[in-house]
């Protein structure tokens, strides 16, 4: 997609109905989003996974909404025309449909990000409701769902059987109806990732649900090569800056120790 306006939730679903790929990034300042537009990225993603790679926490659920608020509206400055999505951290829709209206309304008056994205199936299609009919957008989550981690025990692999399959396609559906103009489906079989964006009405954007997803996204620091250790199967690093970044401050560090930095072309004449 190619346009010099601001991206739309319409412009999702015309995406799909002309077979264009949806691209989407996560972003946590205005630096990363002001480069993900550049680069024409459409849709960019303020996800709780901020509480990882920026934070340093070991799950999502500790990032606050006051600090997904901070973080979005930085990248809502950096962004040109990307449209910007912020994540609904937990605690913040917990108590039912009037909790998450409340964190709703102040992360798009605080932030002037243009949607939410809400964890959950049909058991949120209610929230969705309520938030849609407010007038504030919604993207769906199903699938792995990080913020339940400790209830699914653990990062794995979901909708594996006939009658896991059959519930996330349901959920979908569900979401879909309750006015989700987009879904997010993480960690499932690639036959089940097919089978869900066939049956969804809206565009569905996978990470690591297979190819056959209306889109696809991946967190920043993965695609950059930026993340230690082990990583989901799905990820593909795209660079190494790690390595890069780790060879650069090296190298910095031994012009200083050894008298290298400053030079004269580095310093003030009289």
């Amino acid at each position: 997609m190619t346009t010099d306006r601001a991206v739309t939730v319409q412009d999702l679903t015309a995406m799909r109905a002309r077979g264009e790929r949806i691209v989407m990034v996560t972003a946590y300042d205005a630096g990363a989003a002001a480069l993900a537009d550049e680069a024409g990225v459409p849709v960019l993603l303020v996800g709780d996974s901020l509480a990882m790679v920026v934070l340093g926490h070991g799950t999502t659920l500790p990032v606050t909404l006051d600090e997904m608020i901070h973080h979005a509206r930085a990248v809502v400055r950096g962004a040109g025309r990307a449209l910007v999505v912020v994540d609904l951290p937990f605690g913040s829709t917990q108590g039912g449909p009037a909790d998450a209206l409340r964190s709703a309304v102040r992360v798009l008056k605080e932030t002037g990000a243009a949607a939410v994205k809400l964890e959950g199936g049909r058991s949120v299609a209610p929230t969705v409701r309520t938030l849609v009919e407010a007038g504030i957008p919604v993207m769906g989550h199903v699938g792995l769902t990080p913020q339940s981690v400790h209830a699914l025990g653990g990062y794995r692999v979901q909708g594996r059987g006939a009658g896991a399959a059959d519930a996330l396609v349901a959920d979908a559906v569900a979401l879909a109806e309750a006015g989700a103009f987009a879904l997010v489906l993480e960690a499932v079989p690639s036959a089940v990732g097919a089978a869900v964006a066939a049956a969804s009405p809206v565009p569905v954007i996978g990470i690591g649900a297979g190819p056959d997803v209306d889109g696809q996204v991946l967190v920043w620091h993965d695609v950059l090569g930026l993340t230690s250790g082990p990583t989901p199967r799905f990820v593909r690093a795209y660079e190494d800056l790690r390595g890069r970044t780790t060879a650069a401050l090296r190298a910095f560090a031994a012009d200083v120790r050894g008298g290298a930095y400053p030079g004269p072309s580095e310093s003030y004449g009289e």
